[in-house]
């Protein structure tokens, strides 16, 4: 690739790049703003960052694993990308719905961020409710971000495209184009975490988020894997249809930015769902032994210690 970001997908998605790969994005993003509006990202950017790990006043710093600060960073650089691709094609967003769509991808997840008096469980008792808490987040601490209330109020309507229980159809946006800036950020939603290359083993993450906020159906860390291909063919129909197949743009961006004419995110999901396939398909030996980017074994004891002691 140009620019001297190689085309390997193991660095575009790998978290040891995380913070060359949002410096990338944050610049790209850039591009598109007048300086005031630059300054805004990364202020909000610095916020957001001091959310996730503790430095933001009245809360605690992030304690679940699966919706991290490294996922906020996935979804914030697929946004970028994606309308990155959709301008090179001639759709473009006005500076004040654009900031709002890329602050809107930083705050997504604030949901889960414990208050500084939650001292019961982790985060990921919010799982069912974390949308609404992002944008309630929002809105509370509209001032600290520089947003007006209508700003705002927009921003909370763009997060809650991200929230699976809610039919997208019935969000009332007020235009056509902020119900593309949300789906823009749905689909990176999705992506960002699917195509990150360690997802298969943060899959146990997710299994013991599940878990703390009362989800049915997972009583072995196996049950997500095998979930997880339903959950695959749920979102396609989600990408494709739902929300406009926006992640199509995530071509155009590769295409004219760096002359790869690939939906990298798209190719990066697919070899982790094929590989998972065999992983479900080969009984001869246990899961984590072929899931190695991550010490699951340690992941496993430490959670069932917690459990125990809870």
């Amino acid at each position: 690739m140009k620019n001297g970001v190689e085309s390997d997908l193991s660095r575009i998605f790998n978290p040891s790049y995380k913070s060359a790969m949002v410096e990338e994005c944050m610049k790209i993003s850039e591009s598109f703003l007048g300086k005031e509006e630059q300054r805004e990202v990364r202020h909000r950017w610095d916020l957001i960052t001091d959310l996730f790990y503790g430095s933001f006043h009245g809360y605690q710093a992030c304690n679940t694993e699966y919706h991290d600060f490294n996922h906020t960073c996935d979804v914030f650089c697929a946004t970028v990308r994606m309308y990155d691709g959709a301008y090179s094609q001639g759709f473009i967003l006005d500076n004040d719905l654009l900031l709002d769509t890329f602050t809107a991808s930083m705050l997504h997840d604030a949901g889960y961020i414990q208050e500084v008096e939650d001292t019961k469980g982790t985060g990921a008792k919010h799982t069912k409710t974390h949308v609404t808490r992002s944008i309630a987040f929002t809105k509370k601490n509209q001032n600290v971000f520089h947003l007006s209330p209508t700003n705002s109020t927009r921003i909370g309507r763009i997060i809650s495209g991200t929230d699976l229980a809610i039919p997208f159809n019935t969000i009332p946006f007020e235009s056509d184009h902020e119900r593309w800036a949300a789906e823009l950020l749905a689909s990176a939603d999705l992506v960002g975490q699917m195509a990150d290359r360690t997802y298969l083993e943060k899959l146990l993450f997710l299994y013991y988020e599940f878990r703390e906020a009362g989800f049915p159906g997972y009583d072995t860390e196996f049950d997500i894997l095998r979930k997880t291909l339903g959950f695959y063919e749920s979102t396609k129909i989600r990408l494709f249809d739902t929300l406009g197949n926006a992640t199509r743009f995530a071509q155009d961006h590769f295409a004219s930015r760096y002359g790869i004419n690939k939906n990298l995110y798209l190719e990066s999901i697919q070899r982790q769902i094929d590989y998972l396939q065999g992983i479900i398909e080969d009984s001869t030996a246990n899961f984590r032994k072929k899931l190695k980017r991550l010490d699951l074994e340690n992941v496993s004891k430490t959670h069932q210690h917690l459990e125990t002691h809870a």
